[in-house]
């Protein structure tokens, strides 16, 4: 009978083990399932995210209006061409009316984005208008292609813009009166590069010119003509001068040894963050990788 016992109570314990394991092996399985299944409601998620950034991207639709710089007249157009092919919906209308016409309109709300070649100033800041720089450009010194002068200092430039060299064969070139030509009052290329020299108001200008194009074709075409313009228009047509030794190079002007240089300004009313779903993705476009390698493309540097 005892021995009938004993057999007894071994055969339970020997059931109760086996349940106990039964049990921690499905906690086990149990665990491991919500495990993956929470591992493939994360891995699922990125591309519904993903999938609903895109679409959201594929709604974008409208239209932004951009005034001012002829001197962005390149990198404007090349950018509304790029944005065009990644937002297909929305497209950028550029105008090009001078640096101070597009900061008055952005001012006044006729448009979204005033371009402006040259850093804004105190009152315009005042007025609520914020200076977002998308590039920095070198302004380029140019005369005729058969200047013999190669090269000239910081004071001679400023004494040919101030009137008081009028021939350069005082400048080591030939027996040829220089004819000073320059941009129209309004300019930002003309107010960067009186900035610079410090010669505002005192330039002697044979000929004011309302845009970059009319420099450049009215430099080649006379001799004894120095003008400037935007270093990324610079072709064959004309001949830019060394300023101080240094070329006018992006490098040089990244490395800031070319004193001639300047921002280039995408100004809008208020900061980025307060400007509609259209103007936020488009600087956020112009301040990508991509963006960045549009800006070289066009001979400028990045701001950043």
């Amino acid at each position: 009978m005892k021995k009938a016992l004993a057999i007894l109570l071994t055969l339970v314990m020997a059931t109760g083990l086996m349940s106990g394991c039964g049990a921690k092996a499905d906690e086990t399985t149990a665990a491991s399932t919500t495990a993956a299944a929470a591992e493939k409601g994360s891995s699922t998620e990125t591309p519904a995210t993903e999938a609903a950034t895109t679409a959201a991207a594929a709604d974008l639709s409208g239209s932004i209006v951009m005034s001012g710089s002829t001197s962005m007249e390149k990198l404007s157009n090349a950018l509304a061409e790029a944005f065009n092919l990644k937002y297909p919906k929305v497209t950028i209308s550029p105008e090009f009316t001078g640096s101070g016409a597009g900061i008055e309109a952005v001012t006044n709300g006729t448009v979204d984005i005033g371009n402006s070649s040259r850093a804004l100033k105190d009152e315009e800041k005042a007025n609520g208008i914020a200076e977002n720089i998308v590039a920095i450009d070198g302004i380029a010194v140019i005369v005729d292609t058969a200047n013999t002068v190669a090269d000239l200092t910081k004071d001679q430039l400023v004494s040919i813009y101030k009137g008081e060299v009028n021939n350069w064969k005082d400048l080591g070139g030939e027996d040829q009166v220089i004819v000073v030509v320059g941009r129209e009052a309004g300019s930002g290329t003309r107010g960067a590069f009186e900035e610079i020299l410090g010669i505002e108001d005192e330039c002697k200008y044979a000929n004011e010119l309302d845009n970059t194009g009319a420099v450049v074709a009215k430099v080649a075409s006379t001799k004894g003509a120095i003008g400037y313009v935007s270093l990324d228009v610079l072709d064959d047509s004309v001949k830019a001068l060394a300023l101080d030794g240094v070329e006018a190079t992006p490098d040089n002007i990244k490395a800031g040894t070319y004193f001639l240089s300047r921002p280039f300004v995408m100004a809008t009313k208020g900061g980025i963050s307060e400007q509609n779903e259209l103007v936020q993705a488009l600087f956020d476009y112009i301040y990508s990788d991509e963006g960045s390698q549009l800006i070289e493309s066009v001979g400028l540097l990045t701001a950043e």
